[in-house]
């Protein structure tokens, strides 16, 4: 098996489904005894936060090409960014290192076109939802998703940082996400792209008016894959 490094910390809530699905996946399709061999740098997310608020994303960008670099120097193969948002650097990570990092957008993108979907809305942070660098992503992969909504972009970039990256999660929330994902289903939405880890702990991804392709499951089989492709 090949050795993946995963750059976490983003929240450390994401690095724990990661590390716990990773593993999962590698025991149902590896050996039953096995588990993942792999580097974790849990990253301080308040330095990040607190660059995010500052708009300064050469400061984020700075901090994960460190994080790549020490992971590649300690024997990673390859990388996973274990966050959705933190794909706004992933070409400024990518180039940093010269082993490859799996782009979650490209694992989601490849996923939704197994399936022969190719129309979605897209739920995530304020970034994920209005900025090019994931949706083009999964555009070219032939999936046409739904302009974002304004009061939408507001109340699930709320729910994400000010109540779900602190542990809160809440039966408003939840009612809040199944209100939102009902109103695409009306809107023409054939599925729907959970683009944020912690989003899931509000939305149940089985039982919606609507598939849910949940990026984190994703990305993590994709990861599982390539570590089991040595």
């Amino acid at each position: 098996m090949r050795k993946l490094g995963l750059i976490g910390g983003m929240s450390w809530i994401s690095t724990r489904a990661y590390y716990e699905r990773i593993n999962r996946e590698i025991q149902r399709k590896g050996h039953p005894m096995s588990s993942a061999p792999m580097l974790i740098e849990s990253l301080d997310y308040s330095l990040i936060a607190e660059a995010k608020q500052a708009d300064d994303w050469d400061r984020i960008a700075a901090l994960l090409v460190d994080s790549a670099r020490r992971l590649e120097s300690a024997g990673a193969e390859g990388l996973v960014i274990a966050a959705n948002t933190m794909h706004k650097v992933y070409d400024r990570v990518a180039e940093g290192i010269s082993v490859p990092v799996l782009h979650i957008a490209d694992s989601v993108g490849e996923a939704m076109r197994e399936a022969g979907c190719d129309n979605a809305a897209l739920l995530g942070t304020r970034f994920i939802m209005t900025e090019g660098f994931y949706r083009q992503r999964l555009v070219s992969y032939g999936v046409d998703l739904l302009p974002p909504d304004p009061g939408d972009v507001e109340l699930v970039d709320g729910i994400i940082y000010k109540e779900l990256m602190l542990g809160r999660v809440t039966r408003s929330a939840e009612r809040a996400l199944k209100t939102v994902i009902t109103n695409k289903d009306k809107e023409g939405a054939k599925a729907i792209v959970l683009a944020c880890t912690e989003l899931e702990l509000v939305v149940d991804t089985d039982a919606n008016v609507l598939p849910v392709f949940d990026s984190t499951d994703i990305h993590c089989r994709t990861a599982a894959d390539w570590i089991l492709a040595g």
